[in-house]
């Protein structure tokens, strides 16, 4: 069943979703929120962007014109009526088509910055079990691995350009090996805790296409105190961008 909802933290967008289909996750909010645009990122990417909250977010962030790609007809179709209610649709251009498709989706050399929240999982067929094919691709490696995206990153990317993904800490040394195979040197990474006993359950990655070797690792994000409440970092984060 489709419905109009406000996306947590911004109080003018509204987002279509349909719980037949896998909504939006936290995880795609704080890539969103963490990502940094620099002032000369005028085309800016998001790979898979399910019914569009990453580029919906970006446009409250910059006013760079914003492309995003996705392969399910029913998501895109989604993401496209949510940038046309929220009056977005000259800012934000999608494409319903796989992201290596170089007819549909014809850039090379072309992007500042690409974003990406991929599936996590492996395809093996015992997690697949009860699970519709919407969400299949949506949570596991059915059309799009991390071989395929890195490769398809390095692509569209201009030499320079940036690349932040979200995923899980248990596959990042996989994620920095494909990143440098496709010449995109890691450039940050920032762990992500629900709170400071906990195991992190995400990891933040920057990457740069050409960029020099160098590593930093950031600062880890804890989002919630002791009692429960939201840190400040988490706040800040998280709160309405009201420019």
């Amino acid at each position: 069943m489709k419905v109009l909802n406000d996306i947590l933290g911004y109080k003018n967008l509204k987002i279509y979703q349909d719980s037949d289909f896998f909504c939006f996750s936290l995880d795609s909010v704080i890539l969103a929120n963490y990502s940094n645009i620099r002032p000369n990122d005028k085309k800016i990417c998001d790979l898979g962007t399910g019914n569009g909250v990453i580029p919906l977010i970006l446009s409250q962030r910059t006013k760079s014109n914003i492309y995003c790609v996705e392969i399910q007809t029913k998501l895109y179709n989604l993401a496209k009526e949510s940038f046309k209610y929220n009056h977005l649709d000259n800012q934000i251009t999608i494409y319903n088509c796989d992201i290596d498709d170089k007819i549909n989706f014809p850039f090379t050399d072309f992007f500042d910055l690409v974003l990406c929240n991929p599936p996590y999982f492996k395809l093996e067929k015992k997690s697949l079990v009860n699970i519709s094919v919407e969400k299949q691709i949506a949570r596991h490696e059915v059309k799009m691995n991390l071989e395929k995206l890195f490769k398809v990153t390095s692509n569209i990317l201009k030499t320079g350009g940036n690349v932040c993904v979200v995923h899980r800490p248990e596959r990042l040394i996989e994620i920095l090996d494909i990143m440098r195979k496709y010449n995109i040197e890691p450039k940050k990474i920032k762990m992500v805790f629900q709170n400071i006993e906990s195991s992190s359950k995400l990891v933040l990655i920057e990457g740069q296409k050409g960029g020099n070797p160098g590593l930093k690792v950031e600062s880890p994000l804890i989002m919630y105190d002791s009692t429960g409440q939201m840190t400040e970092e988490y706040f800040k984060l998280m709160e309405e961008v009201r420019k």
